[in-house]
Formats: C-alpha cells, structure tokens, sequence
C-alpha cells in the first residue's frame, strides 16, 4: 500500500528546531510565559490605539454629538468636552501601557533567549570535547568555531531582532481581523481576498530564501576555515611569499559567498514589493467598499477608519515577514548547522555499564588487538593485526619504529582515543572499554610532542593537570622535577607572568619542560611520553631527558620515540615495523640480533 504525502512529508525546519531546543527552554518557561502574557497585553494596547481617536471623529467633530455605530451608545449622554478629554487621556494611557508591555515582552524574551543559547553553546562547546579525533580529522576547525560562535550568535541576535517582532505581529493579526469581522464581516472578507495569492508568494519566496541561506552559511564556514588555517600558517604563507596565492583562494570563496549574499538581499526586497503590491489592492478594495457603506449610513466614519487602522496594522506581520525573511532563513540555517552539530554521535563513549577504573599495580596488555583508520567513504586501511605485549607495572617500555609503522596509534588506542576492531587492551586485567573515559584518562600522564600552553600564567597552566586543589609548594616541586624552575623564576613576574598564546613567549624546550612539569603535578600511576625530544637542541634535550628520567621513576612509562639513545634507557624496547612488533628485548639484546634495530641504531649513531 501506498503512503500519502502527508505521511511522507517531514516536519518543518522550524518544528524540528523548536522540538531540539525544547529542553533548554524548560527551565525559562516562568520567563517565557510573563513574556508572552506582556506580549499579549501589548497587543491588547494596540488594538485599543484607533478607538479614541473614533470617539472624536464620530461624536466631537460631527458636531451634532449623536452618531450611529458601535461606539454610538458608549457615548450616549456625556458632554462633548467631557469626552475630548476622555479620548486625549485614554490615547497617553494606552501608549504608556503599551510601552511597559513592549519593554517587559522584549527585556523577557531577550533574557529568555540569551540564557537557552547561551545553555546551548556551552553543551555544543562540551559536545565538541567529546567527539572523537576521527570526526575532527575530517571536519575543519574553523567550520566548528564559526558554528559555536557565530552560527549561535545569528540565532540569539534573530530571536530577538525578528522572531520576537513576528510573534507580536502574530497575536496583532489574530485580535484584529477578529474585531474586523465585529465591525463588518462583509468588509473582511473583502479585505482576505488577496490572501492566498500573498500566502503562496511568501511561502515560494521562503524556500528559496532559505535554500540560498542555507548555502551561504556553509560557504561562509568554509571560509572562515581557510582563513584559520591561513592564519595559523601565517609564518611558513610570509617565509615562502604565499600571500597572493592565499588571497587568491581566500578571495574566491568570498566572492562567491558574496553572490549568494547579494541573491537573498534580492529574494528578500523582490518579496517585500510583491507584498506590497498585494497589501495595496487590499486596502484599495476596502476603502472602496467601506467608502460606499458609510454614503449608504450602515457603517460611521469612525468604524471605517478603525477598520482601515487595523486593516494596515493587520498586514503588518506579513510586511515585516518579507523585510526579516533574510535574517530568519539566515537564523534557520545557522540553527540546523548548530543541531546537525549536536546530533553528531561521539564514537568512543561510555558503556551503560562502565564503572571507574581502579588502578592498584600498572599492568599494560594488548591482547590480540586489530585496528585500522577508516576514510571518508567508510573503508579501513589495517594497520596492526593480532598484536599483543605487556607491560609490566613500574616498567619503562620504549616503542620505536619507522615512521607510520603505528607507534603514536598504541598511545592513541591505550587513551581510547580510537577503540580497537578487534582485541582487548587492559590495565590490570580490565578492559578499558569498560570503565569510564574520565577515570581511564585520570590515570595516565601525558607529554606530547606539542605541549599545549594557554594564555594564562605559568602557575595556572602547571596546576592545569591536576586532579584536585594544588598548593604552591606542590607546583614548585612540579617545575623543580622538570627542570623548569630556574627559567621561570627569570621571567617577568615569576610563576604569575602570563605566557602567549600557545605559549609562544617561551621556547621549544621551555615548553617541553613546562608540560613535564604539569605531567609531574598530575601523579598518575601510567605515563605516555609522546617523541618528547623532537626538535630540541642539544642543550635542552638533555634538561628535558633528564627531566623525563626523573618523571618516569616507579610509573608504568611507555615512551614513543624515534630517537633511540633514548629509547636505549628504557627498560625494554618494542622495535614495530608495517603495525607488526618485528623485535623487543633491552637495548643490549637488540644490538645482538643485529636485525633491524641494529642496523638503525648504527646509522644514527655510526661510531658506535
């Protein structure tokens, strides 16, 4: 059997959005509601604004004080001074009501929609943490910035600039054509008679609105991505004279993301004159008809002009439509960018049962472990199969090999950064898929090859790592065990300088040394050293092996490292070549086989 269309139509963008956002508006919903209820006040305001202005007309400036209508009996008997006055003060009384209204809706709302996407942007910011290095290895970094800050800002600046106007103009609409069909409901028939025409413009304009939006938001986050990378390769774009070539490429997707700018600016205005076009043929046919009701005394001038009052304010909502439609599609495309974002499922996740890992010796196994890096298009390139060795506890193994023989992928697989295809790893006998990411990783100790330092101050960055309240005594002996006391104490203000961004202000191996130092304050039983040598000159290379001794002493260590004097310190070597273990043994032993090792150890270091 057949579906119907309507069973296969999917929701509105807009439903779909309202339904994701539910859950952050829960807790504004008192917020919300007095905001809605104000609105509603105001819109009672507005509909009350043509009614004095009537009074006068039909029973001050008629001169006879005696008029046919619906304000003809409220009238009946007062003197005409009597009710100037009346319709003067009721005119300040409705604007000022209907400015306390409209300021307590707009102040609500805005509060309201700040808090939700502000709630929004720091789950979306926690959502990107925990979303695995495949998805950020095919998603580009300055896409996902301009997502949480830009994407987020267009919706909080929309709701506030157009969605909340429109939600006003909405009630204006409903409460007027309901006094409008009261006052003549054959007037008001009159006046819906352009209606479908202006429906089916603006819901055809909309869609294309929203299509060309949609677009240019993603050609602006690619932009906004190229110009990141550009940015974070300024000094090798300036060392090789790439300026023109960037501006090039940069200014290609700008063009084109200008184009679409210019085409929805297009759309938008080629609706608004439509709209007006329409809204005039509304009003020429009531003014018309009215005109004829009022020669023929079955309608007072007053009614028709509150009529042709609320016949203009009733259009409103559908001019305004047309004049925010750019920044609501805008808005709307933004939003599904955000939503797409926070539907994106992290790969690596705890299990419903996982429970925290309890570390009380240090073992390392890899126990029949398969695993390759999927591309884009879904295939699997292997890289290790049926691999497994142990680590005791307290032991330092160091792991070397070639490049892309698969060293960093075994740190990698151990901080279940990846998950194997196959195979368990386990830390004293447990298997780290089960047990809680936050525990597995408050175990092991990290020292990347680029240390990441942030702009705050040393003392700050060191204290990072740790896993509780740190004293100072604590972050000295830190920077004491890494070497990096003595350079800090030279800095401007000590321990409180704040450092550059990315710690720029320090060099390779001052950095280096500051991340040994905040490995140090962490004390987990299990420590990762990641090529911590590379790039060094001779001088901070030994301050850093040094240090690196020092912060290995009674920690289960593995150490990936091209360098071999220093993986020759280790307590035993893992040589991987092609994602299989070729040979291990201690340095000494390995030198015997003359196989592999042997032969690299030679070359890199001949006069032995």
């Amino acid at each position: 059997m057949s579906r119907s269309p309507r069973a296969n139509a999917q929701p509105s963008p807009w439903r779909l959005m309202a339904r994701r956002f539910a859950p952050y508006m829960r807790p504004q919903r008192a917020l919300i509601g007095g905001s809605l209820l104000a609105l509603v006040l105001s819109t009672a305001m507005r509909l009350l604004e043509p009614w004095p202005l009537a009074f006068v007309i039909d029973h001050v400036l008629s001169g006879s004080g005696q008029a046919s209508g619906l304000l003809g009996d409220l009238a009946a008997g007062r003197d005409t001074v009597h009710l100037l006055w009346l319709c003067a003060g009721a005119v300040v009384a409705i604007a000022a009501l209907k400015a306390v209204m409209n300021f307590s809706s707009t102040v609500g709302l805005a509060l309201a929609g700040s808090r939700v996407l502000s709630a929004v942007r720091l789950d979306l910011f926690a959502h990107l943490q925990r979303l695995s290095l495949a998805f950020h290895g095919r998603s580009r970094t300055g896409d996902l910035t301009m997502r949480l800050i830009n994407d987020i800002g267009m919706l909080r600046e929309a709701t506030v600039t157009a969605l909340m106007p429109m939600l006003a103009n909405i009630f204006i609409l409903g409460g007027m054509f309901a006094i409008m069909l009261v006052l003549n409901w054959k007037l008001t028939l009159v006046a819906l008679l352009p209606m479908p025409l202006l429906l089916w413009s603006t819901r055809r304009a909309s869609r294309q609105i929203h299509e060309v939006s949609r677009a240019q938001r993603k050609r602006e986050g690619s932009l906004a991505a190229k110009a990141a990378e550009f940015m974070a390769a300024i000094r090798t774009v300036q060392s090789l004279s790439l300026e023109r070539a960037t501006m090039r490429s940069f200014g290609g997707d700008d063009a084109q993301s200008s184009q679409q700018n210019v085409k929805s600016k297009r759309l938008s205005a080629g609706l608004e004159r439509k709209v007006d076009l329409i809204v005039a043929l509304a009003t020429a046919l009531v003014l018309l008809q009215g005109a004829y009701a009022v020669i023929g005394g079955s309608m007072s001038p007053g009614d028709l002009l509150i009529f042709i009052s609320y016949l203009k304010s009733a259009f409103r909502p559908v001019r305004e439509y047309a004049k925010y439609t750019g920044r609501l599609s805008k808005a709307l495309a933004a939003g599904e960018r955000v939503v797409d974002l926070l539907d994106e499922q992290p790969d690596i996740q705890d299990r419903p049962d996982a429970q925290p890992l309890q570390v009380l010796r240090g073992d390392v196994r890899f126990a029949d472990v398969g695993f390759g890096y999927r591309s884009d298009d879904g295939s699997v390139r292997p890289l290790f199969e049926h691999l497994a060795f142990t680590i005791a506890a307290g032991q330092a193994v160091a792991i070397t090999g070639p490049s892309g023989a698969g060293k960093s992928s075994i740190t990698s697989l151990l901080l279940r950064l990846y998950d194997p295809d196959q195979g368990q790893v386990l830390i004293d006998g447990q298997n780290i898929r089960d047990c809680t990411l936050q525990s597995l990783r408050q175990q092991i100790s990290l020292v990347p090859q680029e240390s990441l330092l942030f702009g705050v101050s040393v003392r700050e960055n060191i204290a990072l790592a740790a896993l509780g309240d740190v004293t100072e005594a604590q972050i000295v002996a830190a920077a004491q065990l890494a070497n990096a006391h003595e350079f800090i104490q030279q800095l401007p203000q000590g321990y409180d300088t704040v450092l550059g961004e990315r710690g720029s202000s320090l060099s390779g191996g001052q950095r280096q040394r500051m991340a040994i130092a905040r490995a140090a304050i962490r004390n987990s039983p299990l420590l990762i050293l990641d090529e911590p040598t590379v790039g060094l000159d001779s001088e901070n290379e030994h301050q850093v092996t040094q240090a690196l001794l020092r912060l290995m002493r009674g920690r289960t260590s593995i150490l990936v490292t091209h360098d071999l004097a220093f993986a020759a310190q280790a307590d035993r070597i893992v040589f991987i070549e092609n994602g299989q273990i070729r040979e291990q043994g201690s340095h000494a032993e390995l030198l015997g086989q003359q196989g592999r090792y042997a032969e690299l150890w030679r070359l890199q270091h001949p006069a032995t």
